[in-house]
């Protein structure tokens, strides 16, 4: 495997699907732009004579739209700037706590990472989005589901406040499970 010598910039982005590793070689002599996602080769450019513009592509299993901006900072110096869908990558994970709930949790020695989608109300386990079961309840839905032999519940109940909005809480084995911060 040929060494990353012209390795320029790293992101952890978190996304429904799990947290992926995009990595950025940028040879400011030759020009070559190569983009790994995962450790998997998604784009390479040889011999590019613009040292500056973006790339674009897509990651994980969601198919979440990314671009790296390549920017001249004077001289011989540049920028590299990720945007998730559109978005910096700050402002993309802001917004996302927002729109999302993520848990992570071990069961039987396994980590485990589930995330609810809260618009759409989709759950997702270690990248796969899970077949689920939404019912109404009195104080609130409970959307059910299962990890290996697990019965998992998102239970939504709201806080009584506006601001606050509707609390989802994620049950395993009748055990409580923390939220996790990302």
């Amino acid at each position: 495997l040929e060494k990353m010598t012209d390795l320029v910039a790293v992101w952890e982005v978190a996304l429904s699907d799990g947290v992926h590793k995009i990595e950025f070689e940028h040879g400011t002599t030759s020009g070559k732009r190569v983009v790994y996602v995962d450790g998997k080769e998604e784009i390479r450019k040889e011999w590019m004579f613009k040292l500056v513009g973006k790339e674009t592509f897509i990651v994980g299993a969601s198919k979440t739209k990314a671009t790296i901006n390549i920017d001249a900072v004077g001289g011989f110096a540049y920028e590299y700037t990720l945007e998730i869908n559109g978005k910096s990558l700050k402002k993309y994970m802001e917004n996302r706590s927002k729109t999302t709930n993520t848990w992570v949790l071990s069961l039987g020695g396994t980590e485990y990472r589930v995330v609810l989608e809260k618009d759409t109300m989709d759950v997702w386990c270690n990248g796969q989005k899970m077949e689920t079961a939404g019912e109404f309840v009195e104080d609130g839905t409970e959307t059910h589901f299962s990890v290996d032999d697990h019965s998992c519940c998102i239970k939504a109940v709201s806080s009584g406040k506006r601001k606050e909005g509707i609390i989802h809480t994620l049950i395993v084995d009748n055990r409580e499970i923390p939220e996790a911060v990302e």
